[in-house]
C-alpha cells in the first residue's frame, strides 16, 4: 500500500522533519542484516519517533488507513524481521535512546527501545551489576530489537536470555492504546504474563516503547579457559565432563576448524589452526573459587582429549580471545561476496551429529561453512559464505538450508534459538509447530492487531 496520497496527512501527525519519504532515503530501510534474497519493498515512509506520543499518533493514523507499521532498531537481526514485504511505515527508534531510570538498590533499569545493549551493560557494570544477555552484536544492537527477537548469546547457558530479564513493558497497541504489562517486582503472580507474550513476538503484537529490566550482581571474577581438540566429538564430550564435575560455566562456546582458520587468516589472534575444534569456557564467581573451578574445567577438557589448554585471566587476554570468537561472522564474509548466518538448536546429546551433519550437507552442495555456537545449550550457528547473485549457488544454499532444518528437527531440536522467524523462516514454521498451535497464535494476533498492520508477513502467514 502506497502512502503517496497520504504523505501530507502523515507529516501532519508528526513533525515533517522527522519523516523521510524520498526514495533515496528509504532505500536502506528495505534491508536488514539478514542478507537474503527474499523479495521486499522499500517502505513508503520512515518516521523518527521521539516519544510515546509520536508512536501512538502514527499507529492511530496507520490503523485507520490500514497501513503496515514496522518497528526498527539497529536492523542487525538475521531473519528479515524488520523488512517491508508490503511497504508501509518504518518506525525508527534511534531517537528514543535514553536510559530513563537506574535503581541499583532494586537492581532495575528502565530504558527506551533505542538504547544500545552495550550502554545498558556498561552502566550496570560500573555499578557492580550485570545485564547478562549478550548477542554477538551487542555493541550496536538495541534493547527493543533484543526484546522483539528474544535474543540470547553466549551467556544464555548459565544466565538465560532476554525473556528472563524483562520485568515490565510499556507498549502501544495497533489502535494506539497504551498498556503497561508486568510489574516492577521480581515476583508477580497476578494474571496472565502478557509481557512475556510480547518478548519474541517480533513487533507483530505491539510496539515496545519502554522496558524495565532486571539486573543481577556482577560476579567478582571471570576467567576464560580455551581448549583445543582433534575431533568435534571430543569437544562435545568435554562439555559433558564439565557438567558432570558440577561446574556451571557462564559460557561454553565453540568454533570448528574452518571458523578457526578463517578468523586467524583475516583477524590474526594467535589461534591454533591445526585443530578441529576450540572451546571457550568462561567461569565466573568469587575470586576464591576461581582456581577450584579452573582446575575442574581443565581436568574435564583433558579427560576428553584436549590437545592444548590455555587460560586467559585478565581483561585484555579475555577480550582478545572473545574478539576472535565474535569475529567469526565478519571473517566468513571475506570468503565470498555474501554470508548467511543461521541459528539452530538441538539437545546437547545431538550436538556432534548436528555439527557433522551441517558440514556434510554443505559439502554435498559445495558450500563453504564455518561453524560456531554455544555448546552449553546446543545452539549452533552455521555461517555459510556464497554469492547470492549466482543463481545456481543460491539454489544450492536453499536446498542445504532445508536439509539442515530437517536434520535439526529429526534430532529433537528446532529451527531458531535466538534469531527469531521473521520472513526468512516463515515457510518452515509448520515443520516444527503443529497447525493447531499456529492457529491459536493467529487468534492472539487477531486480538492484538485485528487489521494486521503490525509487521505483517512475519512469523506466519495470515
Amino acid at each position: 500500500m502506497l502512502l503517496k496520497n497520504n504523505n501530507g496527512s502523515l507529516k501532519d501527525v508528526v513533525k515533517s522533519s522527522n519523516v523521510l519519504t524520498d526514495i533515496a532515503e528509504l532505500y536502506c530501510y528495505a534491508e536488514d542484516s539478514s542478507n537474503s534474497k527474499k523479495t521486499t519493498k522499500t517502505p513508503d515512509a520512515v518516521v523518527f519517533v521521539r516519544s510515546i506520543e509520536d508512536v501512538r499518533k502514527v499507529l492511530l493514523y496507520a490503523n485507520k488507513n490500514k497501513i503496515p507499521v514496522i518497528a526498527r532498531g539497529a536492523g542487525t537481526n538475521m531473519v528479515g524481521a524488520c523488512t517491508c514485504p508490503e511497504g508501509g511505515i518504518v518506525l525508527n527508534f534511534s531517537g528514543m535512546n535514553r536510559i530513563l531510570d537506574f535503581n541499583p538498590v532494586n537492581m532495575t533499569m528502565t530504558v527506551q527501545p533505542g538504547v544500545i545493549l552495550n550502554d545498558i551493560k556498561s552502566l550496570a557494570d560500573k555499578n557492580g551489576l550485570f545485564y547478562p544477555p549478550d548477542p554477538s552484536n551487542f555493541k550496536v544492537s538495541t534493547i527493543g530489537g533484543s526484546i522483539a527477537q528474544s535474543s540470547g548469546g553466549a551467556c544464555a547457558f548459565k544466565y538465560g536470555t532476554t525473556k528472563d530479564y524483562i520485568l515490565s513493558l510499556t507498549v502501544v497497541l495497533a489502535d494506539g492504546s497504551i498498556m503497561k504489562l508486568g510489574s516492577n517486582t521480581i515476583k508477580d503472580a497476578v494474571g496472565y504474563h502478557l509481557n512475556q507474550l510480547i518478548v519474541g513476538s517480533e513487533g507483530t503484537l505491539a510496539i515496545v516503547v519502554e522496558a524495565e529490566l532486571k539486573l543481577i550482581p556482577k560476579p567478582e571474577s571471570r576467567r576464560t579457559i580455551v581448549g583445543y581438540f582433534d575431533t568435534i566429538e571430543a569437544s562435545v564430550e568435554a562439555v559433558n565432563n564439565i557438567i558432570k564435575n558440577r561446574i556451571f560455566p557462564a559460557t561454553i562456546d565453540f568454533m570448528d576448524k574452518n571458523s578457526i582458520t578463517t578468523v586467524e587468516q583475516f583477524f590474526p589472534c594467535g589461534l591454533k589452526t591445526n585443530k578441529e575444534a576450540l572451546l571457550l569456557v568462561d567461569i565466573d564467581g568469587f575470586e576464591t573459587s576461581m582456581n577450584y573451578q579452573q582446575n575442574l574445567v581443565m581436568s574435564a577438557l583433558e579427560t576428553a582429549g584436549a590437545s592444548f589448554v590455555d587460560v586467559a585471566v585478565n581483561d585484555a587476554q579475555i577480550e582478545k580471545i572473545w574478539t576472535a570468537r565474535r569475529s567469526s561472522f565478519a571473517a566468513t564474509a571475506k570468503l565470498a561476496p555474501d554470508v548467511l548466518s543461521d541459528d539452530i538448536i538441538v539437545p546437547r546429546t545431538s550436538i556432534a551429529k548436528m555439527v557433522r551433519g551441517c558440514k556434510d550437507i554443505c559439502d554435498k552442495y559445495n558450500l563453504k561453512v564455518c561453524m560456531v555456537g554455544h555448546l552449553g545449550d546446543g545452539n549452533l550457528h552455521p555461517q555459510i559464505a556464497l554469492n547470492l547473485n549466482n543463481e545456481s549457488e543460491f539454489k544450492q544454499y536453499f536446498l542445504a538450508k532445508a536439509e539442515i532444518y530437517n536434520l535439526a528437527i529429526s534430532l529433537n531440536g528446532t529451527i531458531s534459538a535466538e534469531h527469531g522467524v521473521g520472513i526468512d523462516k516463515i515457510e518452515y514454521i509448520g515443520n516444527i509447530i503443529d497447525n493447531s498451535v499456529i492457529e491459536h497464535m493467529k487468534k492472539i494476533k487477531k486480538i492484538f492487531d485485528p487489521n494486521n498492520i503490525l509487521n505483517p508477513g512475519k512469523i506466519f502467514k495470515i
